[in-house]
């Protein structure tokens, strides 16, 4: 089936999928998996030495031929990140480097990148930006975000403490947007790929799903230990659901889609299949799904 969304016009990818970006973990090989099977892989520019990261991005030749971007997660003031406190030139150093290497997606998150975007559209590019809230997707639009990676409660990582489920922030958003949305929080199957391109996303960003895989560099006790993770259990519910959250150990409820660990490729093959299976069930016919709106 042809997937048809203004995030694949964009990205030029089989399927409308985006890895998520890995603190410590998004790294080339694991981008290039994700990108080969068939979505836009990921690279945490902030997992590598600036000085490094030119031979990091030459590198995905030798290991893909599929469109890739790169992620850069925007420390709020005062925050060190691995290297220190960076300044914005220090960001830019990534992007220059991404721009130079031929890259045509670059993601951020964790705060505002208005400068960082500014200059990724000087050089004919896209970018996007990650919000867990409505109001903060409306202000990245307005700053010229070309599409928006919108993430709800059920995802893993630190919360927002006004910040809504999945379904909430997809299905209120998509009515103030005009750009493309990007579903993140709590999707690890079929159904839920498909839920969310009809609550209004035209692209699913996969976290905590693909963790679950053989290419990435995750210890396998930690994908084992997650593997047996009741998300009903009331210790996790406390976790997941908790708004003043700082864990980032403890996996989305998209953990619970996930029986074995599998390589990245046969995750997205079983996703993609089973949804065209599910739409054919109900009547639809098309070999194409054409959702640009």
């Amino acid at each position: 089936m042809i997937w048809n969304t203004r995030i694949n016009q964009m990205t030029k990818t089989k399927y409308p999928i985006i890895m998520g970006a890995f603190a410590g973990l998004g790294k080339a090989k694991f981008a290039a998996a994700f990108s080969n099977g068939g979505g836009l892989g990921i690279i945490t520019a902030l997992n590598y030495k600036v000085d490094g990261f030119k031979k990091v991005l030459q590198g995905m030749e030798s290991m893909t031929d599929k469109p890739f971007g790169i992620n850069i997660s925007v420390r709020p003031p005062g925050v060190k990140t691995p290297y220190g406190q960076l300044t914005e030139d220090d960001y830019l150093k990534y992007v220059e480097i991404g721009l130079n290497e031929g890259l045509n997606i670059f993601t951020t998150s964790a705060y505002q990148a208005t400068f960082i975007g500014k200059r990724v559209h000087e050089a004919g590019c896209y970018w996007y930006h990650k919000c867990a809230l409505p109001k903060h997707a409306l202000s990245a639009e307005k700053a010229g975000a070309d599409a928006i990676t919108l993430v709800g409660l059920e995802g893993a990582g630190a919360k927002h403490p006004f910040q809504n489920t999945t379904l909430v922030n997809l299905t209120i958003t998509k009515k103030l947007l005009k750009v493309p949305i990007i579903a993140a929080g709590g999707i690890g199957d079929a159904r839920g790929f498909l839920g969310a391109l009809a609550m209004g996303a035209e692209a699913v960003c996969f976290g905590t799903a693909i963790m679950l895989t053989k290419e990435c560099p995750a210890s396998t006790e930690l994908k084992e230990k997650w593997l047996n993770t009741n998300i009903f259990d009331e210790h996790f519910h406390k976790k997941i659901y908790d708004f003043e959250a700082r864990d980032i150990k403890t996996p989305s409820t998209a953990v619970a889609h996930r029986k074995n660990i599998i390589p990245i490729k046969d995750f997205i093959e079983e996703i993609m299949n089973n949804a065209e299976l599910i739409l054919k069930s109900w009547g639809f016919t098309s070999n194409e799904l054409n959702i640009i709106s």
